[in-house]
């Protein structure tokens, strides 16, 4: 039976490199795919597409391109990525320079458009999660992208692209279009989609189904993981998974990391809501058939519900930080009292903070007062923050605990302060029919 095999690259913007290019060089795969959009990132972008209109696309594209282009050439594996973030056509123009630059000829690079809906749903006033509108974030809205699905991905490649690069897709359908455009799967074939958003789901974060967010020093133990290798879906045409991954890499592949990913940010696992389907992943079975090799069959799907999820990133306030340490007997009862003072200074200078926290990492920063109990640490960090209306505000936050060098307890020492805009999402459901997703098609 025909069988495709899939690498995952990335699974989130910052990701390592080098396990990529081992995929490219030692793992025998078809497809190479990189995720690299979170909620917020593709707002972020947004944003930096608005100052240069030739920026918004993922700032590793080029590092990356350049890491894995040379092994495509050699073996012809075929790329797809959502690094266009907010401009896939700039980041099809650095991806078709760098393959110049490399003296590639041939490379057929396909950028998907169409997922920036910020006009249609500015005209519609869209409903916001928080019971708003779009509207009524006035001038303080900067995006708003649909999660497009699988069928433009799968078409580029049909269309003869060596490199498919798209703007905010769900995840899982970076990998189920390769699978839609190999095997042919009907887009009414529910649970084939079903099973093929299993199989996008477990890959899409790389190495966390290889061990990485899994290590828990004797409870769940994980080797190399400073050499983890990153995964491989070998994917049968009748949508059966092998996941695997490079013989020698660090980490491993058990019945237990792919359960956990399999769980991993899912509400309902009976309804997993994807542009192409409503995935059923709760007649799943996953049984180890070899080392470092999980077979994985039984997802299930239903008709989609025509309607995208919709992130609107949007300014939401500013937050200003200050953090100092203090070290020894004491540490504790100093940095108490370090708080203290900067939390009496704040209110005597009028700072005007809609949220704040006052804590001691190392103590009571994650769990509150309830750690205080356990045995007092040598040494602890003081961090106070605020969300303020405006960046002037914030920096104070970050100054006054500064000043605790001087005018503090004794010891503070590594004092670091910073003030910073922040970018919230909210999410709505848009209809799929608002979408005119274009494909522009360059070549070296």
């Amino acid at each position: 039976m025909p069988t495709v095999r899939i690498g995952s690259g990335a699974g989130y913007s910052g990701d390592r490199i080098e396990p990529a290019v081992e995929l490219a060089e030692k793992g025998d795969i078809d497809y190479l795919v990189f995720e690299c959009l979170a909620e917020r990132t593709i707002a972020l972008a947004q944003q930096a597409r608005m100052k240069d209109p030739a920026a918004g696309y993922e700032p590793l594209l080029p590092a990356r391109m350049r890491a894995v282009l040379p092994t495509w050439h050699a073996k012809k594996i075929r790329i797809v990525t959502n690094m266009g973030a907010a401009n896939p056509i700039a980041a099809a123009e650095a991806t078709r320079e760098i393959a110049r630059a490399l003296g590639l000829k041939g490379v057929r690079i396909a950028a998907i458009t169409g997922d920036d809906i910020l006009a249609a749903a500015k005209a519609a006033d869209v409903p916001l999660e928080d019971g708003g509108t779009i509207n009524q974030l006035g001038n303080r809205t900067i995006s708003a992208n649909a999660y497009i699905g699988a069928r433009p991905i799968a078409d580029a490649l049909a269309d003869g692209a060596h490199i498919v690069i798209t703007g905010r897709a769900a995840d899982p359908a970076l990998f189920l279009g390769p699978l839609l455009h190999e095997f042919d799967w009907a887009m009414d074939d529910w649970d084939m989609l079903g099973q093929g958003t299993v199989v996008g789901h477990l890959l899409e974060c790389a190495g966390q189904i290889t061990g990485g967010y899994f290590a828990d020093p004797g409870v769940k133990d994980m080797p190399d993981l400073a050499r983890l290798g990153f995964p491989i879906g070998e994917v049968r045409e009748d949508g059966e998974l092998v996941v695997t991954k490079v013989a020698g890499s660090g980490g491993r592949v058990t019945p237990a990391t792919v359960k956990e990913q399999l769980l991993y940010e899912i509400h309902d696992p009976t309804r997993y809501f994807q542009p192409d389907v409503i995935a059923d992943f709760s007649a799943v079975r996953i049984e180890e058939i070899g080392p470092d090799r999980i077979r994985v069959v039984g997802g299930r799907g239903a008709p989609k519900t025509g309607l995208l999820k919709t992130s609107v990133g949007y300014l939401d306030s500013f937050v200003g930080e200050g953090q100092i340490s203090y070290a020894g007997p004491g540490a504790v009862a100093r940095g108490k009292l370090a708080l203290d003072i900067v939390r009496e200074r704040l209110a005597l200078t009028g700072v005007a903070m809609n949220e704040s926290r006052f804590e001691l990492i190392g103590v009571n920063a994650l769990h509150g007062d309830r750690a205080m109990e356990a045995a007092e640490p040598y040494e602890v960090r003081v961090r106070v923050a605020g969300r303020t209306d405006s960046l002037a505000e914030a920096t104070r936050i970050g100054n006054e605990v500064e000043t605790l060098y001087t005018n503090g307890p004794a010891g503070g020492g590594g004092a670091w302060k910073s003030a910073r805009e922040i970018v919230a999402v909210a999410s709505t459901l848009v209809p799929e029919s608002v979408l005119q997703l274009k494909r522009t098609i360059l070549e070296t």
